[in-house]
């Protein structure tokens, strides 16, 4: 007796999203490592006349800032980005970061105070209210209103690229709807690189759990994102000048998440 596949269509195409997705990860995070850990090759030096002593090779300056924003991060195999055993192993105490009301027409809340728990709490903040959803165009909103003139373009940014990928191998337009499709990120791991200018400039990462959900077929990756914030004297935002390197993707609570230096959040109440 003939059986019609048409009933097993949704369910082939939920997980074909789902593979994609997967799939995307491992990719973006290989293309964006050695992108930014792979250095430009230096020129070759000119050649220098006999009996003349060669000049040493003039180099920039690196202020305080750049030097922490752009220090590498521990790199991992994609692997480490998928679900796959916890570890009680910590790489420190729990960090407390603040969860400051909501404020009106805008994005992503302020009212986090001036400290390196505050700018780990704003990016906490902005990367589940702008990955919410998985649509390019609410991170982009987000960014452009959160970014001092001069920060990096966010098209560099992993987390964009990893929604716009995934939207456009699923054949989904920024800023379409789609019946079916739940993305939500929750971040329960950081960590404070540094600070620097006085404290008035933070480099502060998050790690989460990025949920795809479609149709009832459901997948989860480990994701994080580090950016360089700037104190302007009543809020952080996303600091002019050098991109912070890209943060270490692992599974929330693994081995790998500790190897990398995130710490467990603890979120405060709402000030």
């Amino acid at each position: 007796m003939f059986t019609s596949p048409e009933p097993s269509r949704p369910r082939t195409k939920a997980r074909r999203l789902i593979t994609i997705a997967v799939l995307l990860v491992v990719v973006i995070a290989v293309v964006l490592l050695a992108r930014h850990t792979t250095a430009p090759p230096s020129p070759s030096p000119a050649a220098t006349p006999p009996g003349v002593a060669p000049s040493p090779t003039p180099t920039a300056p690196v202020d305080e800032a750049t030097a922490l924003a752009t220090r590498p991060m521990l790199t991992l195999p994609p692997e480490a980005a998928l679900p796959h055993e916890l570890t009680t192993a910590t790489a420190g105490p729990p960090i407390t970061v603040p969860r400051p009301a909501p404020i009106a027409d805008r994005v992503i809340s302020d009212g986090f105070p001036a400290t390196g728990e505050g700018a780990l709490g704003w990016l906490t903040d902005f990367n589940e209210t702008a990955l919410r959803g998985g649509d390019p165009a609410t991170y982009l909103r987000a960014y452009t209103e959160s970014a001092l003139p001069h920060a990096p373009s966010p098209q560099g940014s992993g987390p964009l690229a990893l929604l716009t990928s995934f939207r456009e191998n699923a054949g989904i337009r920024p800023g379409e709807l789609k019946p079916g499709l739940t993305v939500t990120y929750e971040v329960t791991q950081g960590l404070i690189k540094g600070t620097a200018d006085g404290d008035r400039f933070a480099v502060v990462c998050t790690l989460g759990q990025l949920s795809f959900d479609y149709q009832g077929q459901a997948t989860s990756m480990g994701i994080g994102d580090c950016q360089a914030l700037r104190w302007t004297g009543t809020a952080w935002r996303i600091a002019s000048g050098a991109r912070a390197a890209y943060a270490a993707c692992a599974w929330p609570g693994s081995i790998e998440s500790v190897r990398a230096g995130y710490r467990s959040l603890n979120r405060d109440g709402a000030r």
